[in-house]
């Protein structure tokens, strides 16, 4: 995959960030629906099947792309922004939640990098968004947030989020690492992916943390986020009151809100 298009940027927050495209005229980005923050007037959104990344790959072409996207749990579509002015103009994409943009120039990690289906955030026009699917069967069977993940292919920019802190490491040749499947954001194509069983019976039970693990060993840089949205969602849903017959601040704030209510 070759001709993405050369865009510069500049990423601006602390907690919950966002990626400023500048754009000259006729280049283009892909990102998931629904990222945008703002842009310039002369940038033109279109959706489009798939990624956008191949412009003669035909309907069948666009349609493969659009499900393979399906398989990820991703739209189908995809959005394309075209600066179709003159000079420069500027578009910004956001975070989802806390956490940190990361931008990768694909040249610079072989061409090629893995990385978790929720994570991807925005891409130079010409970078192929496709799925990663893990070959052995334990993987499938048991990966989780693991299972599926996204494969971006090109020589042009990409960015993708990671939740919470983020940790990179360098794992040389034999090294291996143990991490959560969720805390799992990126990684590059010589590291070897797998899922792990937690322990003992006992310890898959009750630990309280998952039932598998992936395995990841080196030669290879990956990526590693301290909060993956699954688990900001899961403690959000498990801090929601059951029942009850409060509403509006009583409903949120449980106990406290019904005093303050005067219940």
């Amino acid at each position: 995959m070759s001709g993405a298009h050369e865009i510069d940027y500049k990423i601006g927050g602390e907690d919950i960030q966002y990626v400023e495209i500048e754009l000259d005229p006729n280049e283009s980005v892909v990102c998931e629906a629904g990222a945008m923050m703002y842009k310039s007037p002369s940038i033109n959104m279109e959706s489009v099947f798939g990624d956008g990344s191949s412009k003669n790959q035909g309907f069948f072409g666009a349609l493969a792309g659009a499900g393979k996207r399906l398989l990820t749990g991703e739209s189908l579509f995809m959005t394309v922004f075209t600066h179709e002015g003159q000079g420069k103009a500027h578009a910004a994409f956001a975070a989802p939640f806390p956490g940190t943009i990361i931008p990768i120039h694909l040249p610079d990690v072989d061409g090629e990098l893995i990385c978790q289906k929720d994570s991807f955030l925005v891409a130079a026009k010409g970078v192929s968004v496709g799925i990663a699917l893990q070959k052995k069967i334990m993987t499938g069977l048991f990966g989780g947030e693991g299972f599926i993940m996204q494969r971006l292919e090109g020589d042009g920019w990409c960015f993708v989020h990671a939740g919470g802190t983020l940790i990179e490491r360098e794992l040389a040749a034999g090294e291996e690492i143990h991490i959560d499947t969720g805390c799992v954001v990126a990684y590059t194509k010589t590291v070897e992916f797998e899922i792990e069983r937690a322990g003992n019976i006992k310890s898959m039970i009750f630990g309280g943390e998952g039932v598998f693990f992936a395995k990841l060993r080196g030669p290879g840089k990956i990526w590693i986020q301290s909060m993956p949205f699954s688990r900001l969602a899961g403690r959000i849903m498990a801090n929601i009151p059951l029942g009850g017959s409060g509403q509006g601040e009583s409903s949120v704030l449980g106990p406290i809100g019904s005093i303050v209510r005067g219940n």
